[in-house]
């Protein structure tokens, strides 16, 4: 199913991968098949994908944009400086 795939690393936040279980277990329920935290999340970024033209999408790549900056911004400023 899968001839050409990569792993990758995904952090995710505890709510979000809360309501992935949530919708893996509904998804069990109504379909009568076994439906992984897995194929949940590679569903659901399947499904984003194909509407990048969407504002709420958008909106939500724009504020982990600028979280991903302020995290490494402060990071920075934390470093000791001199090495």
């Amino acid at each position: 199913m899968f001839m050409n795939k990569t792993k990758v690393l995904l952090i995710l936040t505890q709510d979000v991968l809360d309501r992935a279980r949530v919708l893996a277990g509904k998804a069990t329920a109504a379909l009568k098949l076994p439906v992984s935290l897995q194929i949940v999340l590679r569903a659901l970024i399947e499904v984003g994908l194909k509407q990048e033209d969407r504002a709420v999408l958008l909106a939500n790549i724009e504020d982990q944009a600028k979280a991903v900056r302020l995290q490494r911004s402060a990071a920075r400023r934390a470093e000791p400086r001199g090495n």
